[in-house]
């Protein structure tokens, strides 16, 4: 088992859905990935947060035994993200506003015993801090990370520095095409994959995912199906959580199959967050939960 080091987004989020509305619930990218890795694996969590980051949330990952010595409690206000769904778009959120606060000035410094991290995923921060991240960590198994459509507008420089580095992006699929100038995920995958990395993940929210590499091609499955969904926020940083977790306990460098099985894992999990606003269904499922929803999924794809 590999210990898995993550950096990103600590937040609060204000979300509205066709299903209801919840005020300042906790969000962020590190904290979704966190809670459906360390059902896996040890979890290390480098990350920024102000004084009004409640006790309550700190408990909630030290009680999955995630290690958040690299989260740093600064002066100011979290993170604060809000947003809403439309009903019958629930793939894309319509952001509100955006206050960074403490996250604005943040500078990722790993304390000394997370550089010998094995597994690596950079979340969706500045890709110059995903560049900064990496010349911490010394000789580490797989690195992954996430983007989005600001970085490869504002930042595209860095981010091709960041890509030629890492051996897995998890992107959605508008990101994919936009970073490539391709029409679809299907001809995006193998363009994204000759600026450097060896794996490509796009996310399609209800429609599953693409998963596509250099040594096996295309491997594309559907998501769980989900009645009602209700809250789809942080789904992908759960897939992210889930596909790095299981890759991390299999203890060794992830070969090609690994990885579809890790995106099986990471979709089952990303079923589980979206019954539910923030992290509130995350946080109470377990193993056994996740084995009887892929052999209810297996039923569905066989």
């Amino acid at each position: 088992m590999s210990e898995i080091l993550v950096v990103g987004s600590l937040a609060y989020d204000s979300i509205q859905t066709p299903s209801g509305k919840v005020d300042r619930a906790l969000g962020g990218s590190a904290n979704y990935f966190s809670l459906a890795a360390s059902l896996f694996a040890p979890v290390r969590v480098v990350g920024v947060v102000g004084e009004d980051y409640e006790s309550q949330h700190v408990d909630l990952l030290q009680k999955r035994k995630v290690d958040l010595s690299g989260m740093t409690k600064v002066p100011g206000k979290t993170f604060h993200w809000s947003g809403f769904y439309e009903a019958g778009n629930m793939n894309e959120a319509k952001t509100l506003a955006t206050e960074l606060n403490v996250f604005e000035k943040f500078d990722p410094r790993l304390p000394q015993h997370y550089q010998d991290s094995k597994l690596v995923f950079l979340a969706n921060i500045s890709p110059d801090l995903q560049l900064k991240v990496l010349e911490q960590v010394q000789k580490p198994l797989f690195v992954g990370m996430d983007t989005m459509n600001f970085w490869i507008s504002s930042k595209l420089d860095d981010l091709k520095k960041v890509l030629s580095k890492v051996d897995v992006v998890l992107i959605n699929e508008g990101e994919a095409m936009m970073l490539t100038g391709a029409k679809n995920a299907i001809s995006a995958a193998p363009k994204l994959c000759e600026m450097g990395p060896q794996a490509l993940v796009i996310k399609r929210g209800e429609y599953g995912f693409v998963l596509y590499s250099r040594q096996g091609g295309y491997f594309i499955l559907p998501a769980f199906p989900i009645s009602e969904v209700i809250d789809p926020t942080g789904a992908g940083d759960t897939f992210a959580g889930g596909f790095f977790g299981y890759l991390a306990s299999l203890g060794r460098k992830p070969e090609i199959n690994d990885l579809k099985a890790a995106c099986v894992q990471g979709s089952m999990l990303a079923s589980f967050t979206i019954q539910d606003f923030s992290v509130n269904a995350l946080s109470k499922v377990t193993l056994t939960m996740v084995e009887e929803r892929l052999s209810q999924y297996k039923k569905v794809i066989s």
